[in-house]
Formats: C-alpha cells, structure tokens, sequence
C-alpha cells in the first residue's frame, strides 16, 4: 500500500522502500534519511540542462560510450540516499547496475544545475554524497553567476578539474575530450 508523506513522522529515517511507497505528483530526494521534497526546475534551468543534454548526449553516443540521462531518475547510492540528478552519464560498463529502471550504484559523472533554492543541497550535501559514493566527476552548473565547475576524484576526494565564468570551457576527465563553453549553455 502507498503510503502518503503527510503520514510519516519528520524524524523518521527515510529509507529507499519508504521511497517506493510515496504517491503524487511531486519529485523527492532522500538526503543521508531525510526526505526532500524537489520543486519543479525552472525555465531558464531547463534551457540550461537541454543544451547540455544534447551536447553530452551526441558525444556520448558518437563514441559508444553509455547513456545519458536526466532528471527525473532515481540514482540508489544507498538504503538512505536516493538522488535525481539533473544529468548523469552510465559508462556501458555500468549498465549493468540499471535495475528496474533504476541505476543502484553511482553513476560515472553527474551534474547538477543550481536553482535559487538548492545551492547548499547542490554545492555541499550532494557534493559530500558523490564524493563518498564514488561519482567519478560531478559538475556544478550556476546560472546567476554563468559558472560552471568540474570536480574529479582523485584518491577518494574531489578535486577542481576545471572552471569558467561568463566565458570559457569547461572539460571532462571522465569523457576525453568531452567540452563545454560556458556561453553556448548559459546564455
């Protein structure tokens, strides 16, 4: 039986199953066992993750490399952290941790596009998540400041890769090759 969100405690530790049980329309996170309701992106956002999308996508695809995917889709980095990053790349290699339309396991690079009301969750809770469940590369996109930055793992901690501010590119360490101007995607 579903079960409503009004129904659970607010102290309760949110787990992955209480996640499945939730009903409506609305999009949730679960953050280290807090549930987090996620308002739906805004316009200039949502310019913001297509032109990405279709960058990333065709070079992926050029190469054979994997999938990419956006939000909404559940990312099970844990019993207590469920994720929805605004875009994720699989490697083919980890294709095979897509279950039930899910991916259990952290995806190879993921970014996420600050929104007035997300920059602690996007800069420093999920930054800390990512880095501790071992997302090879995390992109952090501001639109107010037209920035974007690219951390890599390296030894377990992220590390800055590469940033630009109004103008410039970005690279990936993940994806070879693989640029973004900041201007073609924060207009």
């Amino acid at each position: 039986m579903k079960e409503a969100v009004v129904d659970r405690p607010k102290d309760k530790v949110w787990t992955y199953e209480d996640y499945l049980r939730l009903t409506g329309d609305k999009r949730y996170e679960v953050i280290n066992g807090r549930l987090e309701e996620m308002p739906a992106p805004g316009f200039e956002h949502q310019l913001i993750s297509k032109a990405i999308v279709i960058a990333l996508d065709r070079f992926v695809n050029d190469r054979n490399m994997g999938v990419v995917v956006y939000a909404p889709f559940d990312v099970i980095l844990s019993e207590t952290v469920v994720v929805q990053p605004d875009i994720l790349f699989i490697s083919k290699d980890n294709l095979k941790n897509i279950k039930n339309g899910r991916l259990f396991g952290p995806p190879d690079l993921t970014i996420e596009i600050v929104s007035p009301g997300s920059y602690r969750r996007d800069r420093y809770e999920k930054f800390s998540l990512y880095e501790r469940y071992g997302v090879k590369e995390y992109w952090i996109v501001y639109p107010e400041y037209r920035a974007i930055e690219v951390w890599c793992l390296k030894d377990g901690k992220y590390a800055l890769h590469t940033v630009a501010s109004g103008s410039g590119e970005v690279k990936s360490c993940v994806l070879k090759g693989f640029k973004v101007k900041v201007e073609e995607v924060l207009k």
